[in-house]
């Protein structure tokens, strides 16, 4: 039993220089925080760790690690070895705002780090957030992290891989970049996948979208018509995690809904013992009983294919 929690421990590092905003997104995505409820929130000291829980067996071993200049020194020299071993995630965080001198002091970091994680961890991925987005005119944005995202990828090994993100505490960023965090490190994804394209069809829902209970981060989706908004599920994700934690509040807990409008119904409702799914139907001549139904009758598939 011991050996099989390890085997589905994922280390997740979480790095970047002091200030950058890592603490606040881990406090958002796994502690139920509100964006404006970080502000109180202190510097790490060296690393935090935590175990967080993720689709049954899986657990995410988080290791936060403080930005300070000697912490950073000492993760690279004495304590190199234990921080960048057994890396399963290495999650880079870097100041959309800094001053040219501090982000070349950042990225010199930044090439150290990488080093290491090849050194001791060579499967390792690595994603790299350009966050506080929401400090740079909008206007401006995607100039500048098309240019951050191409330094970082300079200073990165030729066979270290980097997935970029812009993100911001203040809007539906952050899920998106923890989403695919998270999917790269589910082991059965893409049964996952197949089985919920199968669902899609046989209730001829237009999309499907599975999301895990905890966090409400985007697990995985089937999308049988494409639709304009490419941040449509990271929205979702970020309204109704406060919507469930408005309910807390008020003593009670969120179980399902259903909205209705004049082009197509959502269904929200608990699938599986991890997860919430969301079913979206443009087909008028479809009752709202049979999709309920529907979902009911598949929560028993799927519980085989959501708990690793």
């Amino acid at each position: 039993m011991t050996q099989e929690i390890q085997r589905m421990k994922r280390k997740v590092l979480l790095m970047g220089k002091s200030g950058s905003g890592k603490t606040s997104m881990r406090s958002i995505i796994f502690a139920n925080y509100i964006a404006r409820d970080t502000q109180r929130l202190g510097a790490t000291i060296d690393v935090e760790h935590s175990h967080v829980k993720f689709l049954g067996n899986l657990v995410l071993n988080l290791w936060d690690c403080g930005g300070q200049e000697a912490f950073m020194q000492n993760y690279l020299e004495s304590q190199r070895d234990h921080i960048f071993s057994n890396v399963a995630v290495l999650i880079y965080v870097f100041d959309a705002g800094s001053k040219p001198d501090a982000e070349e002091r950042d990225l010199d970091k930044f090439k150290e780090i990488i080093a290491a994680i090849s050194q001791n961890s060579k499967s390792a991925r690595v994603f790299c957030l350009v966050h506080k987005m929401d400090l740079v005119p909008e206007e401006y944005r995607e100039e500048l992290f098309k240019a951050k995202q191409q330094k970082l990828k300079d200073a990165a090994t030729s066979d270290t891989q980097i997935t970029c993100f812009k993100t911001s505490i203040w809007d539906e960023t952050l899920y998106k970049a923890w989403s695919a965090i998270v999917y790269s490190l589910i082991p059965n994804v893409s049964t996952l996948e197949d089985h919920l394209g199968a669902f899609a069809q046989i209730t001829d829902a237009d999309e499907v979208v599975l999301f895990e209970k905890a966090t409400f981060l985007v697990i995985s989706h089937s999308t049988q018509n494409e639709h304009y908004d490419k941040l449509r599920f990271e929205k979702i994700s970020n309204i109704i995690k406060q919507f469930k934690l408005s309910c807390t509040k008020a003593q009670s807990s969120f179980q399902s809904m259903e909205v209705l409008n004049s082009n197509f119904t959502a269904f929200i409702d608990t699938f599986t013992s991890n997860t919430y799914v969301m079913v979206i139907m443009t087909d008028k001549s479809i009752q709202s009983a049979a999709t309920r139904l529907n979902i009911a009758a598949a929560r028993k598939h799927f519980e085989k294919f959501i708990v690793v």
